[in-house]
């Protein structure tokens, strides 16, 4: 397991994730998707990002920033896609390989250890914000373009600032306006084709939410003391506020390779107003 850290980011996409990851598999198998997707993994945005992107069975999916897998986990048990994790966080990539079997590439997203065009279809959700700048965020979308095949699909959960200063942002997370998106969108060569509003998703299942409520409590009962789990629920905390106050907003949007002249902006995508890129588990 990780030595202590002082990185609130560590803290939260590597030893917290460890710890979930432990205490989902004490728990029981029912209980290994909600808690890994704690955070931006909420059935309703995974199904409407599914629904868009149309996956087959058998098709390749790539989750960039995976986390502990839970999102991928959802979408192979619902549509029979194959999902191959990048995640830049090795306790993080040991306790998803645990969980759920699935192939898991410890990788930066910046720098994507696949081929051009092998991928049928990927996502990245809530890994927008954890790049340091605009520049790391271009290189993320570059590379997701890249790894998609001609035709292919990209799922995206994304948080914007609606103010040029937020009031006491969480550590480490550089949050683009709609404006700033729109134009990394066109430098990556993609489009945004479908765009949803995450405040307009319904909440999860009772079942869903009782597992994941028990999962917080166990986590809280074991590591409450630690000061890793503190620095994980302060960043927590902080994007909550955020949202609450409309400083921030966040989208799920379905992408797809650009075609020359065809750079439109989609209703919900306004013209306003760049260390490793992390997972999106911002709870």
């Amino acid at each position: 397991m990780t030595c202590a850290t002082n990185d609130p980011m560590e803290a939260e996409f590597d030893t917290v994730a460890e710890w979930v990851a432990q205490v989902a598999a004490d728990l029981g198998p029912e209980y290994y998707i909600p808690a890994a997707c704690r955070g931006s993994g909420q059935p309703a945005v995974l199904d409407w990002l599914l629904e868009r992107l149309g996956p087959r069975p058998g098709e390749v999916m790539i989750d960039v920033g995976a986390g502990l897998g839970g999102p991928a986990a959802y979408a192979a048990r619902r549509t029979g896609v194959q999902p191959v994790l990048a995640e830049p966080e090795p306790d993080a990539c040991r306790a998803a390989a645990r969980l759920f079997g699935a192939p898991v590439l410890q990788a930066d997203a910046t720098a994507l250890p696949f081929g051009d065009a092998t991928a049928d279809l990927a996502w990245c959700l809530g890994v927008l914000c954890t790049a340091p700048g605009i520049a790391t965020q271009r290189a993320m979308l570059g590379q997701l373009r890249r790894v998609i095949r001609p035709g292919g699909r990209i799922g995206l959960l994304v948080y914007l600032a609606e103010t040029a200063k937020l009031d006491n942002p969480p550590q480490g997370n550089h949050f683009p306006s709609s404006g700033q998106l729109h134009d990394l969108f066109g430098h990556a060569g993609l489009e945004a084709v479908d765009v949803a509003d995450f405040r307009d998703i319904t909440q999860p299942p009772p079942d869903w939410a009782g597992r994941a409520e028990a999962v917080e409590r166990e986590l809280h009962r074991r590591y409450g003391p630690r000061p890793e789990l503190a620095m994980a629920d302060e960043q927590s905390r902080r994007i909550g506020e955020l949202l609450s106050s409309g400083q921030l907003t966040c989208q799920v949007i379905l992408l797809r390779a650009a075609s020359p002249g065809t750079l439109g902006q989609p209703e919900g995508i306004c013209a306003t107003f760049a260390p490793p890129v992390r997972d999106g588990s911002h709870g």
